[in-house]
Parts: C-alpha cells; sequence; structure tokens
C-alpha cells in the first residue's frame, strides 16, 4: 500500500506541474488531486522535494536495472536520457523551479552508480587504490552530468543516441587506460 500511495503522490504530482511551476505547487494541491489528507502526504514524504527526489531515484532505478557494466554502460546512460524525456515537462519545471540543484544531486548520484560499477569492473585484476577508482568514476560523472544538463538547458532537442554515440567515441577503452595510470603495483614514473 506504501508503494502504491507514493506512486498516486507522484503521479498528482507530475499532473499538477502541467498546469504550474513547481514552486506554485503545494501540498495540499497534491494531497487533493491525489485524493488524501495532508497528513498522508507526511506519512511518506517530508516535503514536495522529497517527494521530486523520490521520483527521479524511481526513474533512474528503472532506467538502469541491470545496464551497469562496461559492456552495457551505453544503454543504461541512453536509457537515463530516455526516462529524462518521457518526463520532459516534470524535469524541465523541476530545472527551472527553485530546485534545479535536485536535478543535478539527482544525476550525479545516478551517473556515479553506473560509472563506480563499470570502473569496478574494470579494475578487476589490477591493484588500485580504491580512491582512484573513485577519482576516475567522479570524472566521468562530472563529464556525463555536463552533458546532460547541456541537453537539458537546450530544451532537450538534440537526438540522445547521437550524444551518446560522440560519448562512446571518447570513452573506448580510456576506463582502462585510467586504470592503469593509477596501478599501485608498476614501476615509478620517469619524470622526464
Amino acid at each position: 500500500m506504501s508503494q502504491t500511495t507514493k506512486k498516486a503522490l507522484e503521479i498528482s504530482l507530475k499532473n499538477l506541474l502541467l498546469k504550474k511551476p513547481l514552486d506554485k505547487i503545494t501540498i495540499n494541491d497534491i494531497a487533493s488531486d491525489c485524493g488524501i489528507s495532508r497528513m498522508t502526504f507526511y506519512y511518506h514524504f517530508k516535503d514536495i522535494y522529497d517527494l521530486v527526489e523520490w521520483s527521479c531515484v524511481e526513474d533512474a532505478s528503472k532506467a538502469l536495472n541491470g545496464k551497469k557494466t562496461y559492456d552495457t554502460w551505453q544503454q543504461g546512460f541512453l536509457q537515463i536520457f530516455e526516462v529524462v524525456l518521457d518526463n520532459k515537462p516534470f524535469i524541465m519545471n523541476v530545472y527551472h523551479s527553485v530546485s534545479r540543484e535536485q536535478v543535478e544531486i539527482y544525476l550525479y548520484k545516478l551517473t556515479y552508480k553506473l560509472m563506480i560499477d563499470v570502473v569496478e569492473e574494470q579494475a578487476i585484476g589490477i591493484t588500485i587504490r580504491e580512491a582512484d577508482k573513485k577519482f576516475i568514476a567522479d570524472f566521468y560523472k562530472y563529464a556525463f552530468v555536463g552533458l546532460m544538463l547541456e541537453w537539458i538547458r537546450g530544451a532537450m532537442q538534440e537526438d540522445p543516441k547521437i550524444l551518446i554515440d560522440r560519448l562512446a567515441t571518447l570513452l573506448q577503452g580510456q576506463v582502462a587506460t585510467a586504470l592503469n595510470q593509477f596501478r599501485t603495483d608498476r614501476p615509478p614514473r620517469s619524470i622526464l
């Protein structure tokens, strides 16, 4: 029942976002549209931004289900783009409202989860510090999120498949190369 109510609240929020901006929507509006009390809303979420974050995480989890390996990362990223595109009114409204930072935080968390799994998979058999693996995953996370934010700023006009193909061209073999550069079991590098 709890997930059903949360999903109903998400649907109500997304319906309301088709009519007015996020900063004009109240908890009363959502509760009324959903046919529940305000207290029921607060039983599930602390505020509207908590609902927004939950909605983003739910959509992302579905998009990335099983797509977090080196061979499937492109499909995972493409599915992230597709989820964002499918929820365009929601994302654009949230992005252009006072909670724009929420979209960025959500994308950073989501992308990091994908990239760290790819890095971990590629690091099998390589002696490398955890901090260096995190650094590599963060580097690619920031690159991907930067591309996606530019795409959102441009009203999602460009075909996501083209963006992913370009990204794949840049990343081809680069995770393995980066991991090898950070190996702790190789001879020290010469400065000259």
